[in-house]
């Protein structure tokens, strides 16, 4: 029995998450001036010290603790950047002193490597962002706090005989209602623009922040997934042409090594025994359509047609309904309207972990029903296959859930497996859910 409906995937409400990123923003910049001063300060003392005392053997030290110093303070902004920024939390990895090393090795560890300059650089020019940036948003709330309450205090303002109000000044008159008007709208307009000026200034200095802190962690990182997916793809282009020749060889080969012999030994009995000949021919006939029907199904393991024409959730549909064992399919129908369909890359790699996995259950697991799910959730595609086998399945070298493993690294995902011994098992794929051109 196979289902298909749609998954729906619950959501918070946007007024609690534009309030949670708001108090975030306004956290992050208020914190970030007391901490940019203490950096400064610290900086600038280590690094004249350091330098008065740089003639004797008390500069060096000072220079590895000043810079030890500030890694503290980086460490403690990269605590908020991932909230504020909206990215990974990424650590850069320092350079360790050699356990042989004496106290000048480990003196002059941080010194050689170049993060803890860019850490020391970070504590002297956070302040250049991080005052501006604190002024702005104190300055914002202010104005907001103090034009939305302004009816309640404007009686116990002192008013002369010569003063003059910002609302006589833009000529809408020198009353209290029109003061009151004019000061309330003005504090309206800046507590609703209040989370955009705090987006800004957290975004400002959470750039400088991420150039200077995580960027060359961030390239480093970036360098390393790609040669993993490199190798990972290799790996899974390797296995598949494995499978691939392995399944010609034995089925499509061994069925055309008979037709050939059939065909030959047709035609030495076409002269001495013509009705044995018709036998054999109608068998080499036979022989064609099996092979035909083989090749097909091994094509359909490649790139399915339908997958190409009608998108991810009619190829899962069509792949179900050719199950072995009873399957339940639950596919996100958006994925595949003109407007929702993904990467053609991503589409194929999809498909190609749920027909690898539901051909393992089909082969080892002895289960007697099998889930599948298909869903995106916001920039990732999530799969999952689960079933009521007997288990033990792992990605060791060796098994079947090796090519998928290096197939979804390719493509940047990750493929995690719930296997007991006893059963069930369960296999979650998550993949960047990038939109294609159709």
């Amino acid at each position: 029995m196979t289902a298909a409906r749609v998954a729906a995937t619950p959501t918070s409400s946007p007024p609690r998450t534009l309030l949670r990123q708001l108090l975030r923003d306004v956290g992050y910049v208020l914190s970030g001036l007391p901490l940019a001063l203490v950096g400064i300060v610290l900086a600038a003392t280590g690094i004249s010290l350091s330098l008065g005392l740089l003639v004797t053997t008390l500069g060096l030290p000072i220079l590895t603790g000043t810079l030890y110093a500030v890694r503290v303070l980086a460490d403690l902004e990269r605590l908020w950047l991932p909230s504020v920024l909206r990215m990974p939390r990424v650590r850069p990895v320092y350079r360790s002193p050699d356990p042989a090393a004496g106290f000048w090795g480990r003196a002059l560890t941080p010194v050689r490597d170049p993060q803890s300059w860019l850490d020391l650089l970070h504590a002297f020019s956070k302040l250049l962002v991080a005052a501006p940036a604190f002024v702005i948003l104190v300055t914002w709330w202010a104005v907001a706090l103090a034009g939305v309450s302004y009816g309640v205090y404007d009686r116990y303002l002192p008013y002369g005989p010569d003063s003059m109000s910002l609302s006589e000044l833009l000529g809408m008159g020198d009353g209290t209602g029109a003061r009151i008007f004019l000061n309330t709208a003005i504090g309206l307009f800046a507590l609703l623009t209040l989370p955009l000026v705090a987006r800004a200034c957290a975004r400002t200095e959470g750039g400088l922040a991420r150039a200077l802190l995580t960027g060359v962690a961030e390239l480093r990182n970036r360098i390393t997934t790609l040669e993993e997916q490199k190798r990972a793809f290799a790996s899974a282009e390797a296995h598949a042409l494995r499978k691939l020749e392995r399944d010609i060889h034995d089925g499509p080969q061994q069925r055309l090594v008979r037709l050939a012999m059939d065909l030959s030994r047709a035609r030495e009995q076409l002269t001495n025994n013509p009705v044995a000949a018709g036998h054999t021919l109608d068998e080499a006939v036979d022989q064609t359509r099996e092979t035909l029907t083989e090749l097909r199904a091994l094509s359909r393991g490649i790139a399915p047609p339908i997958l190409v024409d009608r998108g991810l959730p009619s190829a899962l549909a069509a792949l179900a309904g050719r199950g072995l064992i009873p399957i339940e399919l639950q596919v996100d129908a958006g994925l595949g309207e003109p407007g929702g369909r993904l990467d053609p890359a991503v589409e194929s790699t999809a498909y190609f972990v749920v027909a690898e996995a539901l051909t393992n259950v089909a082969k080892h697991s002895r289960a007697t029903e099998c889930r599948v799910f298909v869903e995106r959730a916001g920039r990732r595609l999530r799969v999952g296959i689960a079933d009521d086998g007997q288990g033990g399945a792992h990605l060791a070298k060796g098994h079947g859930l090796v090519g998928i493993a290096d197939r979804v690294r390719a493509a940047g995902g990750q493929l995690q497996v719930t296997s007991p011994a006893g059963g069930p098992t369960e296999l979650r794929a998550e993949l960047p859910a990038t939109t294609g051109k159709w």
